[in-house]
């Protein structure tokens, strides 16, 4: 049976613009280089650079698939693109009320863009995390699945069953299983009736149980970054509602690591409140896809280029 993931967008006379920032698997080799032109850029990842002790400029414009594929390089490689192209955004854009979402290590783009976090500190963090989960996915054999064709009460009772969990539930008919290889070979053999099953080339169980030890360390590290209220609509991946909270955002920001990502809620979220358009930050594609199935009449926008800021009204 064809399940419908449509939501409608409320138009409202006025229409709001959403900000996305993607997750891990977006980034794509050199993606970075035509933003190394912009002034002020290369300047800003080479002290990012410092900050994570991950070399931006190298990783974003000359290393191969595989080598940005590794959590520890990727996570801190897709929230400074995300940073550079939305602040990019925002100055263009100024004086624009603009709204914040970001899909897994996303969220720390979002959260620094809605103010809640400095630039450094995000990345000072989302470093902390990708390091973290890196050593914690090392562990155990673990990894993530796409499963394509159902809804998330069709699927969830069907994985939880098998020892899997619905650690990504991205809407569109779109729910990432993640769990012990073992189960993910037996999901992959013996797929639910309606559905498809695509392995993932990932390192683990990303927001699962299997990272725990990754919460701990993030936690501590969060201890040490100043925190303030969000000056811009924040919605969580935890359930899709909007944060008032910086505090709050925090927590629900180190909790993510080990909890499913609920971008169906966010996705649910941007159709009641109005939201009528939405653009996806550097490296872009993902959101934009997702929203194109999930989101009716909703104007979708990629910004992976520089010069694509010349579409945006000041």
């Amino acid at each position: 049976m064809a399940a419908n993931y449509g939501y409608t967008v409320t138009r409202h006379t006025r229409g709001m613009r959403i900000i996305v920032a993607p997750g891990q698997g977006s980034q794509k080799p050199g993606f970075l280089t035509p933003w190394l032109a912009v002034p002020g850029v290369e300047d800003t990842l080479r002290r990012w650079s410092d900050i994570t002790g991950i070399d931006l400029i190298l990783h974003g414009t000359e290393s191969d698939a595989d080598t940005i594929r590794d959590t520890k390089v990727a996570q801190p490689l897709i929230v400074a693109a995300g940073l550079i192209t939305g602040r990019a955004l925002q100055a263009k854009l100024e004086g624009e009320t603009l709204a914040y979402a970001g899909h897994s290590v996303g969220e720390f783009t979002a959260t620094a863009l809605a103010g809640v976090l400095s630039d450094d500190d995000a990345m000072a963090l989302v470093a902390t995390r990708g390091r973290a989960m890196a050593e914690a996915a090392a562990q155990v054999e673990t990894g993530m699945a796409a499963v394509l064709g159902l809804e998330y009460d069709q699927l969830a009772p069907q994985l939880e069953a098998k020892g899997l969990v619905p650690a990504n539930v991205n809407g569109g008919g779109q729910i990432v299983a993640a769990g012990e290889k073992s189960a993910l070979a037996e999901l992959k053999d013996n797929p639910p009736e309606g559905a498809r099953v695509i392995p993932l080339d990932v390192a683990g169980a990303f927001h699962t149980h299997f990272m725990s030890s990754a919460v701990e360390a993030l936690a501590a590290a969060a201890e040490n970054v100043a925190v303030s209220d969000p000056i811009a609509a924040l919605y969580t991946n935890r359930d899709g509602s909007k944060v008032a909270s910086g505090a709050q955002m925090v927590e629900f920001l180190i909790g993510q690591v080990a909890n499913p990502v609920r971008w169906d809620l966010c996705m649910e979220s941007f159709a009641r409140d109005g939201v009528t358009d939405l653009v996806e930050l550097a490296p872009a594609g993902a959101l934009v896809g997702l929203a194109k199935r999930a989101l009716k009449d909703l104007g979708t926008t990629k910004l992976d280029l520089p010069e694509q800021l010349d579409s945006f009204s000041d």
